[in-house]
């Protein structure tokens, strides 16, 4: 791509500030990305790269590459993006950290834009069950906005992940966000709104979910509750009316069965000594009861809770394969999820 002439760079759809740049790069910004990447951390991920997300690739117009700060491999959790006003009430505050705590202890990452109000509720809610959430962001990873969420960057650093498509050093532009909007839903099962105004910027997000082919969600709220009017508008418009986490799961179930999928074919192996496993909890499902991954796992399982960390190292699966497959267990009415990341057989 580097090596082409600028005549089919242009054709390829490159503006002439970005071809410059491709040809004449900064090398003391090039020095100075080398060096973060130095750190155990930080990651490059690479539309060749294993790990990038498989829902995100299938966007139009995907990101070429992901700055990440934290484990990449929770880019491949099937996640849910919580987003809203950045002056919610107190009622949509509670609302978001109630939902984003269940979705949590369901299996879900959750997703959002780092910003104040509804995202921030959601991503600290994430945080604190103890379950991995994933912050989008609209500038350089080195560069925190809102300052106020700095903190918070900081928390989600050790425990979850940071991504931003944007270089090192990139501050805060308006054309951004839009940019960053994409990705939020992109690597996202869904979209849950929770409080936004007809004008606010999370309709965006929502109508950018709806033409990738992600389902929409909405909380309503009071007629006279100006915050509650863009869930409304999202609602006419087809986004589906939401009143408890439960809703969202079987929505979601389809999608998150085929990232499951996905993943476990990533990875081949055989059940622990040549043993069977029944997954019998109910009618036989060939597509579980014959899989000899999904009998490994079934194998790690009892009916007292297990924190996934030990699942996954008893299994020998990664933790990609490992959270979507609990995950579509649980969908299926397999497994229960516990506070803290814990899951057990269900009774």
């Amino acid at each position: 791509m580097v090596s082409a002439a600028h005549g089919q760079l242009r054709k390829a759809g490159l503006d002439d500030d970005t071809i410059k740049a491709l040809k004449s790069p900064d090398e003391e910004l090039l020095i100075s990305d080398l060096e973060w990447l130095d750190h155990d951390s930080h990651h490059l991920v690479t539309w060749s790269d294993e790990r990038y997300p498989p829902l995100l690739k299938d966007i139009p117009s995907p990101p070429a590459a992901l700055f990440v700060e934290g484990n990449p491999d929770l880019l491949w959790l099937p996640q849910v993006a919580v987003i809203g006003s950045r002056n919610p009430t107190a009622g949509g505050r509670d609302n978001a950290r109630d939902f984003a705590t269940e979705l949590s202890r369901h299996g879900m990452a959750i997703t959002s834009g780092l910003a104040s109000g509804i995202d921030s509720v959601a991503h600290q809610a994430a945080l604190d069950s103890d379950n991995p959430t994933v912050a989008v962001m609209g500038t350089g990873l080195d560069r925190i906005y809102p300052a106020s969420s700095r903190n918070l960057a900081l928390s989600i650093r050790q425990k979850g992940v940071l991504v931003s498509e944007l270089p090192l050093g990139t501050g805060v532009r308006r054309s951004h966000f839009p940019s960053r909007n994409r990705i939020i839903s992109g690597l996202s099962l869904g979209v849950f709104v929770i409080e936004a105004g007809l004008r606010s910027g999370t309709l965006i997000t929502a109508r950018l979910a709806a033409n990738q082919g992600r389902e929409v969600f909405a909380l309503p709220g009071s007629i006279h509750n100006p915050m509650a009017k863009g869930c409304h508008r999202l609602i006419r418009d087809g986004a589906k009316l939401v009143e408890s986490v439960e809703e969202i799961l079987s929505e979601l179930a389809p999608m998150a069965g085929q990232l499951a999928e996905e993943l476990k074919s990533q990875f081949e192996l055989q059940p622990v000594d040549g043993e069977v496993v029944s997954l019998d909890s109910g009618s036989r499902d060939p597509q579980l009861d014959d899989d000899p991954d999904y009998q490994v796992l079934w194998a790690c399982l009892g009916h007292d809770p297990k924190p996934i960390d030990a699942i996954i190292e008893q299994s020998g699966l990664t933790a990609r394969a490992v959270s979507a497959m609990l995950l579509l267990l649980e969908l299926r009415g397999k497994v229960e999820a516990h506070s803290g990341g814990a899951y057990s057989r269900k009774k």
